[in-house]
């Protein structure tokens, strides 16, 4: 069976590095709030090429603590609106309404599955106050249109960049497009913890100081709390992994993008929607490859006879969740589309040719067998 992530694999890669860092952590005594963070912090923000980057527990409350921030900055308040595509995992919404804002979905485009900057300016309203782009599955969404409808209407731009680290944008990188971006580490990520961990980045100084006192009880000296915070902290460990992983961070990325241009070459299966090539490159960086297919399920089931693994991201759009009854009966065409279609392809930095190239010859013969 090829593995959809061979997770074991790519961080087996690194064990020697991996481990000798664990060790100096468990030797130290210092398991919180230490030298590791700092370090991480220090190489991620340098990386990013942002001011400021705080390491918290996860991508959602990476999300959470931005939006959280801004409302303790008197930024936004409760019942303010933010704009989200409702083409995204749940996380990017449960952020919004966490904070008792409004989230306002918006349809992606079809062909990027990213949120269609076209359609942004017919949903603000006086009580929009940000955007949060999704880069959704590796690709960045991002335009000079955008930083004008941004500035515009005041509005804070918010990236969830779980998805895209190492991508880029006329030469900035994800993560610091934007006013603020929250980051996931979850371990089947582009760069993966050994469990759950995330990070926001920034380049405001008072938006990033709150966000740490925030995360660490709503104190940013100990037994004085500012606010009525929460226990979002990075542990050294993971840190320690982080800062192991972030050095083969493009390396790794590049060879994905070795694998999705494959794909796209040489996947010649007319019942295969193949994703968009950006343009550039480096705009993408291919944490998951999703194709389309009208005959997904039955794609799906031959693959997996086929010593295949896949996976559908994801298989329910948010609006139709019994955790937003509320969302229902509305109607989103195009991400109702994408999700009834959408199917990933094993991709990673540790598969090998031959794996790559089954995995073009089963997708291809697909049509000729059904």
């Amino acid at each position: 069976m090829i593995k959809f992530l061979d997770l074991q694999k790519v961080n087996l890669q690194h064990q020697a590095e991996i481990e000798a860092k664990i060790l100096e952590v468990f030797r130290s005594g210092w398991y919180l709030l230490g030298e590791k963070v700092k370090s991480f912090e220090h190489n991620l923000s340098h990386y990013i090429g942002s001011k400021y980057a705080i390491g918290v527990a996860n991508g959602l409350d990476a999300l959470r603590l931005i939006l959280r921030a801004y409302i303790e900055m008197g930024v936004m308040k409760k019942g303010d609106e933010i704009l989200v595509p409702s083409n995204t995992y749940i996380a990017s919404i449960l952020a919004i309404s966490d904070n008792g804002l409004v989230p306002v979905l918006v349809e992606p485009e079809i062909n990027t599955y990213n949120i269609d900057i076209s359609k942004i300016v017919e949903k603000i309203t006086p009580k929009t106050k940000g955007i949060l782009l999704v880069h959704l599955q590796g690709r960045i969404v991002f335009s000079d249109e955008l930083k004008e409808i941004a500035q515009k209407y005041h509005l804070k731009v918010i990236e969830d960049n779980a998805q895209a680290i190492g991508a880029q944008w006329q030469g900035l990188k994800s993560g610091n497009l934007g006013d603020a971006a929250g980051f996931s580490f979850y371990p089947g990520k582009n760069l993966g913890a050994l469990g759950d961990a995330g990070a926001v980045t920034t380049n405001d100084e008072e938006l990033a100081n709150t966000i740490r006192a925030l995360a660490n009880y709503g104190s940013n000296q100990k037994y004085v709390n500012i606010y009525q915070g929460l226990n979002s902290r990075l542990d050294e460990i993971q840190a320690a992994v982080l800062d192991v992983k972030l050095k083969y961070i493009d390396h790794e990325n590049t060879i994905r993008r070795e694998i999705a241009k494959r794909y796209i070459n040489e996947i010649k299966n007319p019942v295969v929607i193949l994703p968009e090539n950006p343009e550039h490159e480096n705009e993408h960086v291919w944490h998951v490859f999703v194709i389309r297919s009208e005959k997904r399920d039955d794609l799906q089931a031959y693959l997996t006879e086929n010593g295949i693994q896949t996976l559908i991201h994801y298989p329910i759009p948010p609006h139709q969740q019994e955790a937003y009854k509320e969302w229902n009966n509305l109607s989103f065409p195009i991400s109702e589309k994408i999700h009834q279609e959408v199917l990933s392809l094993p991709i990673s930095p540790v598969m090998d040719t031959m794996e790559v190239t089954k995995i073009i010859e089963i997708v291809n013969i697909f049509k000729i067998l059904k």
